[in-house]
């Protein structure tokens, strides 16, 4: 099986073409001319990635941890430049059948304002992509610029929320997710529908639900209600909690939920590679959910789905 590329943050950063054929790009060209105007860039929620930046002495322990509790595989790790301006950083790619990771250890002070991007997202063009970001209302935070395989962007929405957009000279084909992770946002009363609007007119995506007494237990307040919004578009899930703010830790920290088939045996297989559990699992009318921290201080959202 080929091995995975992921655009910016991705083992295809070395800068020889060599080395990007050795780590699997491949399929046909991808569009190289903008495209007609109000079409879709997005390709699929199995290219994006949630970016984990964590220190040089702990990115072996997070890998085989995130591995281990997600049956996935990691890339080789390479060290390269991924930013615009110099920089050094080790980096991998995993691969899981509930979402996709781009993981970081920097050996040089990370350029600003690498590090605060919570995703990638792959996009058919690059000069299409900016351009509805930035018609759809978003700031071009760092412009676009080449890398050996293709173009990197970051944006900002509304709200606060930062997000990389990468495209490849040759498009990548994976198989798709088992289960398509949550994009989780938490954003103020003032800020959800202005950014709820913006979002939709970049992504083409719809609102799948929007319950405004959602349970609060879910994000460490039971017995209270909050507003969730859910969103779909052909870059995955995103799941939206309105609140004020005043979330107990480590609600807020974690920046995807992964839906597995089993919340219990899932935090049994994470405990066991080295991972703690920060919130034991919580029963809601759709499911359970629990926040689990790898080593290396990523905190992340599982969850099932009651049948």
């Amino acid at each position: 099986m080929r091995g995975p590329s992921m655009g910016l943050f991705s083992l295809l950063r070395p800068a020889v073409a060599a080395a990007a054929l050795v780590l699997g790009v491949a399929g046909p060209a991808m569009a190289a001319a903008p495209l007609a105007a109000g079409a879709s860039v997005a390709v699929g929620p199995q290219y994006d990635t949630t970016h984990v930046y964590v220190s040089s002495d702990t990115i072996d322990a997070f890998v085989a941890s995130f591995v281990a509790t997600f049956d996935g595989k990691a890339s080789p790790r390479a060290v390269f430049t991924v930013t615009p301006t110099p920089s050094k950083t080790a980096s991998q790619y995993i691969q899981t059948p509930v979402g996709m990771l781009s993981v970081f250890a920097f050996q040089t002070p990370v350029p600003y304002p690498f590090g605060d991007e919570r995703t990638g997202y792959l996009v058919t063009d690059m000069d299409s992509a900016v351009a509805a970001a930035l018609k759809a209302g978003a700031d071009v935070m760092v412009d676009s610029f080449d890398d050996p395989i293709g173009k990197d962007a970051i944006i900002a929405w509304p709200g606060g929320l930062k997000m990389q957009l990468y495209w490849h000279t040759k498009a990548p084909q994976y198989a798709p997710l088992l289960t398509v992770p949550d994009n989780r946002v938490y954003l103020s009363r003032y800020a959800a529908d202005h950014f709820i609007q913006h979002f939709l007119a970049f992504s083409h995506g719809k609102v799948v639900l929007d319950q405004l007494k959602a349970d609060g237990g879910q994000i460490g307040l039971p017995g209270t209600t909050f507003r969730q919004i859910k969103l779909e578009s052909g870059f995955g899930k995103m799941a939206i909690f309105v609140t004020d703010g005043k979330l107990p830790y480590p609600y807020g920290r974690e920046t995807t939920g992964y839906q597995v088939a089993d919340v219990d045996a899932t935090i049994a297989k994470a405990v066991a590679s080295g991972a703690k559990l920060l919130s034991p699992p919580y029963t809601m009318a759709e499911g359970r959910s629990a926040i689990i921290e790898f080593p290396g201080a990523y905190i992340a959202e599982i969850h099932d789905v009651r049948k």
